[in-house]
């Protein structure tokens, strides 16, 4: 696991992007995991803005979303996919079917779980993840108690995401009390993940991740047996980081 320490938010985002820039630039083909949320946000509009100036391509970039509420028509202004195309897909040139949410809206959610893994597995797996770490460990909707074994599934949001999300709705009772997500073992199966941390609010939850002891009651420290996880974090999500442990994953 390696931490790679920015000044701030928008440092994050930058460095992030750039990273996922290098991928695009020098991959014939390329299958990246996206995140939705706040973090990743910055770090889309760096991508828009390449493209823009640069005419960077993504003809050759299949991509895989995390997660998806249960109940939200893509159409829905908070379903995922309506976020994805507002944020990144309307403003790059990735065809549009090269792009995978889970459907929330499925007829048979258990089996668009089963299909979205086997989508997964034909291309190869998911060359880079991006992820987000949520206050209590939660990565995608994956939360605490989730076990590691888990592949794409439906889950009950615990109260605590649903306020943590509820900022993107008109009120608590709009937030979906289940999503679609990638499981854990789904996302441990990527080549290479990179985690975006930012402000004091996530410090907490940084220095048990990078601590090492791995809890099924904190789903991202399983991160800490994959191969090859690259950690973005500021200033302010550190703060609570032990500095020999710190040192030590530099």
């Amino acid at each position: 696991m390696k931490v790679i320490t920015v000044n701030d938010y928008a440092d994050m985002s930058k460095k992030a992007a750039n990273m996922i820039l290098e991928r695009v630039h020098y991959s014939k083909k390329l299958t990246l995991g996206l995140a939705t949320g706040g973090t990743p946000v910055g770090t889309y509009e760096h991508l828009i803005k390449d493209h823009k100036e640069n005419k960077t391509s993504y003809q050759h970039v299949t991509s895989f979303n995390l997660d998806e509420y249960v109940g939200l028509d893509p159409s829905d202004r908070n379903s995922y996919h309506y976020y994805m195309n507002e944020h990144l897909f309307n403003h790059i040139d990735i065809p549009e079917q090269q792009t995978h949410i889970p459907n929330g809206i499925a007829e048979n959610v258990q089996q668009e779980c089963n299909d979205y893994d086997q989508k997964i597995m034909e291309c190869d797996g998911i060359d880079l993840q991006l992820l987000g770490l949520g206050h209590n460990g939660h990565i995608g909707f994956n939360e605490p108690g989730t076990s590691f074994e888990t592949t794409t599934h439906v889950v009950s949001l615990t109260k605590a995401t649903r306020e943590a999300n509820a900022r993107f709705f008109n009120s608590f009772d709009e937030v979906p009390t289940q999503a679609i997500t990638m499981g854990i073992q789904t996302i441990m199966k990527s080549k290479e993940i990179l985690l975006l941390v930012s402000g004091k609010k996530k410090s907490s939850a940084l220095a048990r991740l990078v601590n090492g002891e791995m809890d099924t009651t904190f789903p991202a420290s399983i991160l800490n047996k994959h191969a090859n996880v690259t950690i973005v974090a500021d200033h302010d999500a550190l703060q609570e980081v032990d500095e020999k442990l710190y040192s030590m994953t530099k």
